[in-house]
């Protein structure tokens, strides 16, 4: 990259990485608890149904975490097993559609695997943490908790698993996870290095990244061009290039 779009970049990171941020943002739900083991899956819960209009799935994060505090908490309604009986479609049917194409039924699947994670370990954090030093000798951090978040969520279609996807709503979380010193993400793993992250490739990255020249113009939303992003952004920023998440994903959206 020129020394002027390292500069653009760096400019960009800076204006759009504050606490307004949040406002319209589904990151708003990091700071919803205050307890690490409601708000790590509260988080995860949060990045799952990130997609599409926000106006239509901030709402549906909403009533799920209003719907949880009736329990205790989200950690509370998942462990006690709580969400069963609370969670259904008006109607009844839980084949119904909760959010564009996942089912009352998917979110249940979802939410039971949720809670098989936090009834073997005190947060989610700590699970993926036993995981990832577990295979220290076998693969990265970064690719051992991927690899472990596709197993735990093996049966759940809400939680994208495809190897050549960029997995955009999974790395997000990550780096709502990692990423420390920030007025936006927690920075709770201190045990992940933010160099080891992926950025969360969605259209907006990816068309900024295209006009920018950081990328080829016919590059796809792949696992491939989320990796080249990321390593493009290292020239700026090499121990933590998700800051560069902001400033292209801050960008696309203001150009909208």
């Amino acid at each position: 990259m020129t020394k002027d779009l390292c500069l653009r970049l760096g400019e960009l990171a800076e204006k759009y990485e504050t606490a307004d941020f949040v406002k319209e943002d589904p990151s708003q739900f990091l700071r919803w608890y205050t307890q690490v083991r409601d708000v790590e899956v509260a988080a995860f819960t949060a990045a799952m149904l990130s997609f599409g209009n926000r106006k239509q799935f901030i709402p549906k994060i909403k009533y799920i975490f209003e719907l949880a505090d009736k329990a205790g908490g989200l950690a509370q309604w998942l462990c006690s097993g709580d969400f069963e009986n609370s969670f259904f479609s008006p109607d009844g049917n839980d084949e119904k559609k909760f959010y564009r194409f996942y089912s009352y039924f998917d979110m249940k699947i979802f939410f039971r695997s949720c809670a098989r994670i936090l009834k073997s370990a005190e947060t989610f954090g700590e699970f993926f943490r036993i995981k990832a030093e577990s295979r220290a000798a076998e693969c990265s951090v970064a690719v051992c908790v991927l690899e472990e978040i596709a197993k735990a969520f093996g049966d759940c279609a809400i939680v994208p698993k495809g190897k050549c996807s960029a997995n955009k709503r999974v790395h997000m979380f990550l780096r709502w996870m990692v990423r420390k010193n920030s007025p936006v993400d927690l920075g709770l793993w201190e045990w992940f290095d933010e160099s080891e992250l992926i950025i969360p490739l969605d259209t907006h990255v990816l068309q900024e990244a295209i006009k920018m020249g950081i990328i080829s113009e016919k590059a796809s939303g792949s696992y491939k061009t989320a990796v080249k992003i990321t390593e493009a952004l290292k020239e700026i920023w090499p121990e933590d290039p998700c800051r560069g998440d902001f400033a292209l994903f801050g960008l696309g959206v203001d150009a909208k």
